[in-house]
């Protein structure tokens, strides 16, 4: 079993990648996902669609590979966070599409469980804040909207997962409705102080208990594929949110270490070990993952527009027509001109957490363009992370150096990457393997199979693509800022404008 293979299921993609033992990628294949957009500010995709791709993307890569499933040691299975399905346990199909972590239709539900003063015992319980971004409003939607769902939840007929719960259902043909702590983490349905799910929490939200998977840890035997998916079983042996996953494949595994994410949004994770740090300035508490029963927690901020910024742009706008011309078309910006783009498309998330915030192109001339407008959109993602980074420099009493770990589709901006530098004022290192989701996946099912190093026999094997220094002079870096902070005034709905 000379082989791993990591299904990574994203936003707006289906990936499987075959590694070696040495975790080196050996082949892969990919689908795109649909996005289906209902109605303003929801977001759905067909768990079908991505059940189909997931089984023909596997199929594809281990042929590529020439491989067959006596070959494999582990699958390991890394997946968008929060995105809720609930499926018929009898039959297996979903009653409704996912509802897509971006969805914002329970915003209203959510805004009135704050107004009744909730929100700081979830946050307490789960380190989360009330948002309808997490799991736990679109299982109440859902059980609220598809008629008959509340029913047959009560009499143990659904069960509710995040997309690696569903998909380890479909692939063990029904035998193991689980998930991992990280996912389990995102819903606010977890206590992620003692690592179980809460009773009162799911009476609040008004869940039955009965459809939530059970939780293990990142690494474990998480059953066997059915024999007729791909020529014979194979062991499924890790779990991991996206994000957890990234974390993972960053070799983050020091308290202080911390990476960023650059996707369809941003999302930066910084290590803080076994103590669980609760934030007072809007970020999240989570688990950065479990391994042999131990939580190693983490701070977790989340920008919901990065490179969904640069896919506007692109198709939107129509100023590009592919996503890596935005470098290109920003350098022609007059360095004169100071635009911003506040991208809230789908509000704000952390440290704001505006649901009802919505995107701004702030500071435009009559000289203003194509050019700056670009530029603007790059330059939003370097603005959004320092957001995030202050706040977690707040959040922690002894803040060491901050050196920033990236990786995602982003990263290949070398113009976003050196304002990332730039505004923080903080070096910003690049790895050589990019696919740092899907390489935490495949370690996950390395480790547990036995044919991985462990974690300090990984974090050797990270290696340096190129370190972004920063080069603006402190004043450029101050107004910048500046303007950044009046812009997102401007867009705030809790705020004065």
């Amino acid at each position: 079993m000379s082989h791993l293979i990591a299904i990574d299921q994203g936003t707006t993609s289906t990936r499987a990648i075959v590694f070696d033992v040495k975790l080196e990628p050996i082949s892969s294949a990919q689908k795109e996902l649909r996005q289906i957009y209902p109605s303003p500010g929801w977001v759905e995709h067909d768990p079908e669609e991505i059940w189909s791709a997931v089984v023909a993307t596997v199929r594809e890569a281990m042929s590529k590979a020439g491989i067959g499933a006596k070959d494999v040691a582990g699958i390991g299975i890394t997946n968008q966070r929060e995105t809720t399905v609930l499926w018929d346990r009898s039959t297996g199909k979903p009653i409704h599409n996912a509802i897509v972590w971006q969805d914002r239709r329970t915003a209203d539900a959510c805004a009135a469980l704050r107004a009744a003063g909730l929100e700081p015992a979830v946050k307490e319980k789960t380190g989360l804040v009330i948002d309808p971004y997490f799991a736990a409003s679109k299982i109440a939607w859902l059980l609220d909207n598809v008629s008959g769902a509340r029913s047959m939840a009560e009499r143990g007929s659904l069960a509710f997962g995040t997309v690696d719960s569903f998909l380890l259902w479909r692939l063990t043909g029904g035998k193991i409705h689980a998930t991992d702590a990280t996912n389990a983490s995102r819903t606010l349905l977890f206590n992620i102080a003692c690592g179980k799910w809460d009773e009162e929490l799911a009476t609040q939200f008004a869940i039955p208990m009965g459809i939530l998977p059970e939780v293990r840890d990142c690494a474990a035997n998480f059953g066997d594929t059915s024999p007729e998916l791909f020529e014979g079983s194979i062991r499924i042996c890790g779990i991991a949110g996206d994000q957890q996953a990234a974390t993972i494949g960053q070799c983050c595994f020091t308290p202080g270490m911390m990476k960023a994410t650059y996707g369809t949004g941003c999302f930066l994770l910084l290590n803080t070990g076994d103590e669980l740090v609760r934030s007072h300035h809007r970020l999240l508490s989570t688990i950065a993952y479990q391994l042999g029963g131990q939580r190693t927690y983490a701070l977790e901020g989340a920008i919901f527009v990065a490179g969904a910024a640069v896919q506007w742009l692109r198709d939107g706008l129509h100023l590009i027509s592919r996503s890596s011309d935005a470098d290109e078309l920003a350098k022609k910006a007059d360095p004169r001109e100071e635009v911003y783009l506040v991208p809230a498309f789908v509000g704000l998330g952390a440290p704001y957490w505006d649901a009802e915030a919505r995107g701004a192109l702030l500071g435009l001339t009559r000289n203003s363009g194509p050019a700056e407008i670009a530029k603007a959109a790059l330059e939003a993602v370097g603005f959004q992370t320092r957001d995030l980074l202050e706040a977690m420099h707040a959040d922690l009493p002894t803040p060491t150096d901050t050196v920033l770990r990236v990786d995602g589709g982003m990263t290949a901006s070398a113009l976003a990457m050196q304002f990332v530098a730039d505004i923080l004022n903080a070096p910003v290192d690049r790895p050589v393997v990019m696919e740092t989701t899907s390489l935490g996946a495949a370690y996950l099912a390395g480790y547990q199979s036995g044919v991985c190093a462990d974690l300090a026999g990984f974090s050797a094997s990270w290696q340096l693509d190129r370190r972004f220094v920063p080069v603006m002079d402190a004043a450029s870096r101050a107004r910048k800022w500046a303007g950044w902070q009046a812009a997102i005034a401007r867009v705030r709905t809790r705020c004065p404008h």
